[in-house]
């Protein structure tokens, strides 16, 4: 039993792959959020439901609007 358990816990760490990183066009902000906010909407409409009863409204994400991507460092960059 316990082989079998660990057999599974296995499988699962193995064929997990990392999450791949994404900009959303529309942040959540207002003063509990900062800035630029949660940024994690695809639509519009998403934010504003989230945003709904609450003192936050939703804006563009700037990363996504003006398309600074963060650039990939080396092991020597920025010393």
């Amino acid at each position: 039993m316990r082989h079998t358990i660990l057999a599974a816990f296995i499988g699962l760490v193995v064929t997990a792959a990392p999450a791949a990183a994404r900009d959303y066009p529309y942040c959540l902000q207002g003063r509990h959020h900062g800035y630029p906010g949660v940024c994690q909407f695809s639509t519009y409409q998403q934010c504003v439901a989230t945003a709904s009863g609450t003192d936050s409204f939703c804006g563009m994400n700037p990363r996504f609007a003006y398309g600074a991507q963060p650039r990939p460092r080396g092991p020597y960059q920025g010393w």
